[in-house]
């Protein structure tokens, strides 16, 4: 018996491995792959759209799908444990209070509006740190502020300036152990994440 069940597994191995198996895996593959790269470019016009309104036509939008990448993987219905919601991972009070400015933006699950806001609610932390950080290093407090609250980031800028005599970003990463009241390598993994996606989307 043993003997005819390990022919029949060879068999059906065998079956596995003919050219119309390995074909039809192939064309699925290739048709997965090809669905995962209109799941992940769906909400381009969006992100695109609402960085031109927001940041005008020169800010590269695909700093603020990055963002969507490190937030919840580009998923609409993405809820976080805190209750941050959607593609921009918002709290439903932070998206209350922007689209009571913005009447015409609809429910915080739909994702059109949930980039919208959290493209607004950057364009606020930009402007934030317009007169205290240079512009090459700005988006990354602007992250940062978005991830921890701009109240952090500001302790940890003192906490910089103090030990480091400069509140630049990298001296910022290297006293933030220090700062309290801050969970630091969540913050600064969130700013890595977003700027490695950033270096894949425009990578030719």
């Amino acid at each position: 018996m043993l003997l005819v069940a390990l022919s029949a597994a060879g068999r059906a191995s065998a079956q596995d491995d003919s050219p119309v198996k390995k074909a039809g895996k192939a064309v699925e593959r290739v048709a997965a792959a090809r669905a995962s790269r209109k799941i992940s470019q769906a909400y381009d016009p969006a992100f695109r759209k609402y960085t031109k309104r927001f940041f005008g036509p020169l800010f590269d939008w695909r700093y603020f799908k990055a963002q969507g990448f490190a937030e919840s993987g580009l998923t609409a219905n993405a809820k976080s444990w805190v209750g941050a919601r959607g593609v921009m991972q918002l709290m439903p009070s932070t998206y209350q209070q922007i689209a009571s400015h913005r009447p015409e933006f609809g429910t915080i699950d739909q994702p059109e509006w949930n980039i919208a806001a959290g493209i607004m609610h950057d364009r606020y932390l930009w402007e934030l740190w317009g007169k205290e950080v240079p512009e090459s290093e700005r988006h990354r407090f602007m992250f940062a502020s978005y991830n921890a609250g701009e109240g952090t980031i500001t302790r940890a800028r003192a906490v910089a300036r103090t030990k480091l005599g400069d509140p630049a970003w990298p001296n910022i990463e290297q006293v933030a152990p220090t700062v309290q009241r801050w969970r630091y390598s969540e913050t600064l993994g969130y700013v890595r994440r977003i700027d490695s996606t950033y270096a894949r989307l425009i990578a030719p």
